[in-house]
């Protein structure tokens, strides 16, 4: 995943944790989740015209 070991993933979201807080960090992987699928949804759209020519 991204070149990234166990270490570095639990510091990352460590550090998250005393950034944001408990109470924030649900809601803040829960808007990046619906980011990325959104993205994708558009990715998509863009796609299957060119795949129709």
């Amino acid at each position: 995943m991204f070149g990234l070991g166990t270490q570095e993933i639990v510091l990352i979201l460590i550090i998250l944790l005393l950034l944001f807080g408990s109470s924030k960090l649900p809601e803040l992987a829960r808007s990046l989740g619906l980011s990325v699928r959104e993205f994708k949804k558009a990715m998509k759209e863009i796609e299957e015209p060119a795949d129709e020519d």
